[in-house]
């Protein structure tokens, strides 16, 4: 005999699909659902309804965005030279939140990983390339994540840029290793961007123009 009715059970399964939320905390969630105001779980839901609608992936960078292209790229103010490489839109919110960087963002959704079978071709690598002669980019920051998949991203992505002639930094240690962006402190990953240091394709080698 089931615990719940159907459409408590049915909304308790698909709480539990949620990333972090086990069995436990989808009852949790489930009841305290029931327990508020009508109008408080519907706001939850038309502002579910809403992003999925009305959301999109920025046809330039593939951050999020909600019309024709992102709030970064649609800024004019922002220097299009400069384009700083992450793994996911949540990277940039991190980025953001540092106010030192005032460049454009290229979006890869994910980082490469074999062992997942995540190749290069699962990535939005080409368009990263496409984009350097026609946005006039002098400068690629590797910020994928330091871990292995994101150190692993960033020497590949160096690798292709170099014949760009671009300068291609990575951002400094002091991140911790095997962490992610999105959960660095601000000053921490500030510093990370202040410090970047240009990235070595082979043994002396610098990727790209040395630049200042």
């Amino acid at each position: 005999m089931p615990a719940f009715s159907a459409p408590l059970q049915s909304l308790v399964d698909e709480l539990g699909r949620l990333p972090g939320v086990g069995p436990k905390s989808a009852q949790r969630i489930a009841f305290h659902l029931l327990k508020v105001a009508p109008e408080d779980a519907l706001r939850l839901a038309e502002a579910i309804v809403a992003v999925k609608e009305r959301v999109t992936s920025c046809p330039r960078c593939f951050n999020v965005a909600e019309g024709d292209l992102c709030m970064v790229c649609a800024d004019d103010r922002r220097d299009a030279s400069v384009i700083c490489v992450v793994e996911d839109p949540r990277d940039i919110v991190a980025v953001e939140k540092t106010g030192g960087f005032s460049g454009r963002y290229h979006v890869l959704q994910g980082a490469l990983s074999p062992i997942d079978g995540v190749g290069p071709e699962h990535l939005r690598v080409h368009e990263l390339l496409a984009r350097i002669e026609p946005e006039g980019v002098t400068e690629v920051i590797l910020c994928t994540n330091p871990n292995l998949e994101g150190e692993t991203t960033a020497m590949y992505l160096a690798r292709q840029l170099q014949p760009l002639g671009v300068r291609i930094t990575r951002i400094a240690s002091g991140l911790p290793v095997g962490g992610d962006l999105e959960y660095a402190d601000e000053l921490t990953l500030g510093r990370a961007l202040e410090g970047r240091r240009v990235v070595e394709t082979a043994p002396g080698q610098p990727a790209g123009r040395a630049g200042g």
